[in-house]
Order: C-alpha cells, then structure tokens, then sequence
C-alpha cells in the first residue's frame, strides 16, 4: 500500500509540474516581475514578524520566496509556485515547488512560503532538486513572534502565509522543488 501510495504521490506531482512552466521565467520582465514579487513577499513576512529578521534572513546561508503557491484538491490534491532563491543575500537563481496530496481535501488556497537554509550544505541540497518533504509537516504559520520559537529541521525551516482561499484538508502528500541558476 505504501509503494503504491508513493507511486501515486510522485506521479500526481509529476503532472502537476507539467501543466506548470518551466523553473526559470522567460523573459526578462517576468524575472523583474518575480524578484519583485519575492522581496515584496519577504518583507510582508518581515512586517508579520519583526524577529524573522534577525532570526532567519540575518542568519541563514540562503532562503528561498515563494510569492504565490497556489493549491487546490477534490480529493487528490496538488500545488505550484515560482519562486526565487537567494545565497547570501544575492539572487541564486529561480526555484518552483509542486505538491501532490491525497485524502479528504476540499477546496482552493493560495499562500506564500520561504524556506530558509541555515547552512550551505542544506541549500546546495536544495539546488540538487533532492530535497522533499511532506506538505506542511515543519511549516510554521508567520505570526507576530512566530520565528522565535521556530527551529531548523536538518538545516531547513519552512514559514507560510495565507493569501486567501478556504481549503478542508485531512491529506498526506509532499513537496518536491526544482531549481535554475539565473
């Protein structure tokens, strides 16, 4: 049951990356669009929660914004967004994440996520396309205060932020990333 439960998780996310475009944005003003869209996200989050800064973008070897991941499900559920990655505070290069679920789910949600790398291993991981891991299993919802308590997981922390939408879920899945070098 798990084999096929992971077979179909995998071939859910690969179907859900075709329908998506491709990592990197194709022409130079859909990649100002993003950068912008990323460093607008990213002080939304510092706005929300004053101590990410000094917590995380201060501290973390790299992060990567994700303005907009935009998720519905009927039951089999799945996820997309562009993002842009940073190392050391430069822009890396461009980055996408695609989620497949499977359980009872209803509904559409958009929101916007950064993951924070505390250590060049970590992030070089990330650019492989390895790293995985379930939906929402170590993301921690930005509040006033929120990052103070946050910890990094094998050098990864995940923060989200809803933009809107309603979404019922009892579901198991995870998120794969994919990366560009600009």
């Amino acid at each position: 049951m798990k084999r096929l439960m992971n077979t179909f998780l995998l071939s859910a996310a690969v179907a859900l990356a075709s329908f998506a475009c491709q990592t990197s944005p194709k022409t130079e003003g859909e990649k100002l669009d993003l950068r912008h869209d990323a460093d607008a996200t990213a002080a939304m989050f510092r706005q929300q929660d004053p101590s990410i800064k000094e917590n995380f973008f201060d501290k973390a070897y790299g992060w990567a914004v994700f303005p907009t991941v935009g998720k519905g499900a009927v039951g089999v559920g799945g996820a997309y967004g562009r993002g842009v990655l940073y190392e050391q505070g430069e822009i890396a290069g461009y980055c996408d994440l695609s989620q497949g679920t499977i359980g009872l789910q209803l509904g559409g949600q958009a929101y916007r996520e950064i993951i924070f790398f505390e250590y060049k291993e970590a992030l070089d991981w990330f650019k492989t396309g390895n790293l995985a891991f379930s939906a929402q299993a170590s993301a921690v919802a930005v509040t006033a205060g929120a990052s103070a308590d946050a910890k990094y997981d094998r050098g990864v922390a995940v923060f989200t932020m809803t933009r809107g939408g309603l979404m019922f879920e009892a579901s198991i899945g995870g998120q794969k990333f994919s990366y560009e070098p600009k």
